[in-house]
């Protein structure tokens, strides 16, 4: 396939913009099901089956991450408003906002289930990376669930078995001062991250060390 240099720019970036579009979609779904008493598992079945739509894609999730899926779409949206396109680039930004709503929901779901528990609350977070089977943690969806619990007084223990201690600190650090966050702060924040009696584990990756290990969930 021949294309000219627009198209074949804008078929890389609507390619993965169309990807991260349909994860924000049925993460959408997702909370809509838990309201009404769904079940988003039945519900993305159902809408697998139909071939004009097919089966990819359609696992509720934390959120997207990774380097390219957020950076292209913003860069669609870019390319929209430079082009006076407000409407079409505001509609981009929402599978944005979308997954960030996911992130926020998933750790006050979270919180609002432990809040009650004892003062010291030690959890343990399996999964770092973006995606199973790999190492790569940019923008994945824990980094923002444990900033979030950390700020919220949690203990954490995070295990990936690809992620080294160093990266994952780093990544929360990253996070916390790109929040203004002065050193101190960071610096305390993490401190709550440690390795200690667990009372829940919170599994944030399709990795298959966890789902072997614990019956295929």
């Amino acid at each position: 396939m021949t294309t000219n240099v627009w198209s074949s720019e804008l078929s890389k970036l609507a390619s993965n913009a169309m990807l991260a579009q349909r994860i924000s979609s049925i993460n959408s779904l997702s909370a809509l099901c838990e309201k009404t008493g769904a079940s988003i598992q039945e519900v993305s079945r159902a809408i697998g089956m139909d071939h004009r739509i097919g089966d990819k894609f359609l696992n509720a999730s934390v959120g997207f991450g990774g380097s390219c899926f957020q950076k292209d779409v913003l860069n669609l949206v870019y390319l929209c408003q430079t082009y006076g396109l407000n409407e079409v680039a505001e509609f981009w930004h929402q599978v944005i906002k979308i997954n960030d709503y996911q992130k926020n929901r998933f750790a006050t779901l979270i919180d609002d289930h432990l809040k009650n528990s004892e003062p010291k609350r030690n959890y343990c977070l399996l999964g770092w990376a973006f995606k199973k089977n790999t190492n790569d943690s940019r923008e994945s969806a824990a980094i923002y669930v444990a900033a979030q619990l950390l700020e919220k007084g949690y203990s954490l223990s995070v295990y990936d078995p690809m992620v080294s201690a160093e990266r994952i600190h780093l990544d929360l650090s990253i996070l916390f001062e790109s929040q203004n966050k002065d050193k101190e702060q960071v610096k305390k924040l993490l401190a709550n991250i440690t390795i200690t009696a667990l009372k829940c584990s919170i599994i944030a990756s399709r990795c298959r060390c966890y789902s072997d290990r614990m019956g295929g969930i």
